[in-house]
């Protein structure tokens, strides 16, 4: 088999996709990074997000008092369906990634000494609770990851837990014969236009592409993972998910090439970790 074209011919078709999602939450994305010979934008961006271009209907109305509304929305039923099809992108670039990292082989450093827990210091001044607060908290300063990097792991199934009934109204809270009750208020249901906080969306959109951009240093990324896995340094001991991965449908409900694509890689993917190439 030559892995060289599979590899290639899988990469391409998934940067074509990843552009497409970019496109439709309009984002200024990239396919070409600069670290790899690439030019930046005029823009000066290279699959940030620090200046995002919304769409057309995004929220841009005023904010209430006391509300804080995200940098960057999209319409909900744009959200989702982008999200519909990150997912399943993510875990093909992740079994891309190992496929990449076969037969690759990795020395790992030796394990650093733990640095102390720092001590909280307010017990020292008068009125001090001994809650140490991280940086930047105290000044209002909102506190959220910048960049994200490609998870190398699946996640594993979250645990199921019993649903509880959805409430349709809100409480009112009345004193007999003091005050008048208020009027019932129904909660309304979601709307496919309602503004939804994007900036993560985003976030994944572009470490997705930054990983396409850069696959051989995701590869030695694996590497590592599978070296400290085998001096028994992580409790994960296989990266991939049982079952379906991330994002899969059905073979009965599969609307889009992303899902076959998806379906070759876990088979290659599966392939390489079960017969590894220790050449």
């Amino acid at each position: 088999m030559d892995w060289n074209l599979a590899i290639e011919r899988n990469r391409e078709a998934l940067k074509r996709i990843v552009a497409t999602l970019a496109a439709m939450a309009g984002l200024a994305i990239p396919s070409t990074s600069p670290l790899r010979g690439g030019r930046r934008s005029p823009d000066r961006r290279v699959g940030a997000i620090a200046a995002p271009l919304p769409p057309p209907d995004a929220s841009r109305r005023p904010p209430l008092r006391g509300e804080v509304i995200p940098a960057f929305t999209l319409p909900r039923h744009l959200h989702r369906a982008i999200l519909r099809l990150l997912r399943p992108a993510e875990s093909a670039v992740r079994r891309l990634v190992i496929v990449l990292a076969r037969g690759l082989v990795v020395t790992l450093p030796p394990l650093r000494p733990r640095k102390a827990k720092p001590h909280p210091t307010v017990l020292r001044r008068p009125g001090g609770t001994g809650i140490l607060m991280p940086s930047g908290t105290m000044r209002g300063e909102p506190r959220g990851p910048r960049s994200l990097t490609l998870p190398l792991l699946d996640p594993l199934r979250p645990v199921r837990r019993p649903r509880r009934a959805v409430q349709t109204g809100i409480p009112r809270i009345s004193l007999p014969g003091v005050t008048a009750p208020s009027p019932i208020t129904v909660r309304r249901p979601p709307a496919p236009h309602d503004p939804l906080d994007a900036t993560r969306l985003a976030l994944r959109l572009r470490a997705l592409s930054a990983a396409l951009d850069d696959l051989p240093a995701h590869a030695r990324r694996f590497a590592r993972w599978r070296a400290a896995r085998s001096a028994r340094r992580t409790s994960r001991v296989w990266p991939l998910r049982p079952g379906r991965p991330p994002g899969q449908r059905p073979a009965n409900r599969r609307t889009h090439e992303l899902h076959e694509i998806l379906n070759d890689l876990h088979g290659l993917a599966f392939d390489v970790l079960e017969h590894p190439d220790t050449s």
